[in-house]
């Protein structure tokens, strides 16, 4: 698995950053040919979970995800988010970390991901296109560019 780090900053308070970053929902429609739905009920929290569905037809794949820690920000502490793939094609671990900055509110989001069937001598390549997918899926979230 190869791991890679996107940090934004945003004039959103970081209240409103943290909504957005977990509402998984949203995620999907920030992701072409993806749709995401929560698999449990109530409120997000630990044991939440979730899957982004990719692709059309029999060449769909459920990227599956549990939240492992649920942290939302509070006054002088992060918030802090924790997931664990485990679909059957997606494995691995990704990370939501939301600090308040005077200007707002900063971002880093952490993955860590192995696609079954995709030899590791593509890690790099993994981790560009996952830097580019999940940058566009912040960018939007947050509603900005860097």
């Amino acid at each position: 698995m190869r791991p890679f780090r996107i940090e934004r900053s945003t004039a959103l308070p970081v209240d409103e950053a943290w909504r957005r970053l977990t509402d998984w929902p949203a995620h999907g429609a920030r992701v072409p040919l993806t749709r995401t739905r929560v698999l449990t009920t109530g409120p997000t929290g630990v044991r939440t979970r979730f899957a982004a569905r990719t692709g059309v037809g029999p060449l769909a794949f459920d990227d599956v995800m549990e939240v492992v820690r649920w942290e939302p920000p509070a006054p002088g502490r992060a918030g802090v988010c924790l997931l664990e793939k485990r679909g059957r094609v997606v494995r691995g671990r990704a990370g939501i970390e939301v600090y308040g900055t005077p200007e707002g509110a900063r971002v880093v989001w952490t993955e860590e991901l192995a696609v079954r069937g995709v030899p590791r001598v593509l890690d790099p390549v993994l981790a560009l296109a996952g830097r580019l997918m999940f940058g566009r899926v912040m960018d939007g979230l947050l509603g900005s560019r860097r």
